[in-house]
């Protein structure tokens, strides 16, 4: 994929080395944007072998909204590095995106939903939490029925709490992302505040993509662009040999992904198939912890 190369030779070329938490230099640059077109096939790279399951299970980790790792390291061990043994992460995306906490406690003239709002839900331990995720698909389809009636330009999920982000040892890199509807054709742009460009922005790019593709079948959308701007674009030193390595690759024709004619919250792991995918040799690439 021509934008993702372009981004590489971007950075390589001029981007600044810096030193970080984890002891391996990066180069990097501030706030690289790109995007690309849906409608000319699924953007999962093409010029390195992608584990297109292991992001898979991710995505559907994220929607379970889960906020421990007990059922996705059965499948993968992405996220092992960061829980503890029985599972647990001290920040997990999919516990904001469907469950966001919801302040009960509110200052003179500030407003938050209470437990009449069809989107929240009281959990066991008493906390009020809002299903951000919901809120999109319902308003998605109250716009397409009626697009008079509703503002599309509020459709914005957030995964940053602040008094978690501060402390926890991974707050979310990719923390929001925002809805736009063009005609009949659904756009997403997602804001990430840190991008391992090795390793982590093919995952991010193939996975919210695949939400954009999966919320515009369940709201009778065609997929339209996916946006998304780095705000720490970087590559570690120790990736920059596999990174001129993709750079002599001529990409390939993208692939095509199909997802079943089911609900969008019944869909599963199973429904979900990646066609005509072709991609040169994997490179490995260390992660930096």
């Amino acid at each position: 994929m021509k934008q993702y190369l372009d981004m590489v030779k971007y950075v390589l070329d001029n981007g600044t080395r810096k030193k970080n938490r984890t002891g391996v230099d990066t180069i990097s640059t501030f706030a690289y944007f790109y995007k690309v077109d849906l409608s000319c096939g699924y953007p999962l790279l093409t010029t390195k072998k992608m584990y297109f399951n292991s992001m898979l299970y991710e995505l559907f980790w994220y929607l379970s909204g889960d906020e421990h790792i007990k059922n996705l390291r059965k499948k993968t061990k992405i996220w092992d590095a960061w829980a503890d043994k029985e599972g647990r992460l001290e920040t997990a995306y999919g516990r904001f995106w469907r469950r966001y906490p919801v302040p009960e406690i509110s200052l003179d003239g500030e407003v938050f939903v209470d437990e009449s709002n069809p989107w929240t839900t009281r959990e066991e331990n008493g906390q009020l939490v809002f299903d951000q995720i919901q809120y999109i698909i319902d308003t998605l389809k109250e716009i397409k029925v009626n697009p008079q009636t509703k503002n599309g330009r509020r459709m914005v999920v957030v995964a940053w709490n602040p008094g978690n982000a501060t402390i926890s040892k991974l707050p979310p890199c990719h923390y929001t992302f925002v809805f736009n509807v063009s005609g009949n054709k659904l756009n997403c742009h997602l804001t990430q505040r840190s991008g391992d460009i090795a390793l982590g922005i093919p995952f991010n790019l193939a996975c919210y993509s695949l939400l954009t593709m999966m919320i515009a079948k369940e709201c009778g959308y065609e997929p339209g662009e996916f946006a998304h701007t780095i705000i720490d674009a970087h590559i570690y030193e120790n990736h920059i040999d596999g990174l001129h390595e993709q750079l002599k690759r001529e990409p390939m024709k993208l692939a095509k992904i199909k997802i079943a004619d089911k609900p969008f919250n019944e869909l599963t792991f199973e429904d979900i198939t990646l066609e005509d995918y072709k991609s040169h040799p994997a490179i490995k690439f260390e992660v930096a912890v």
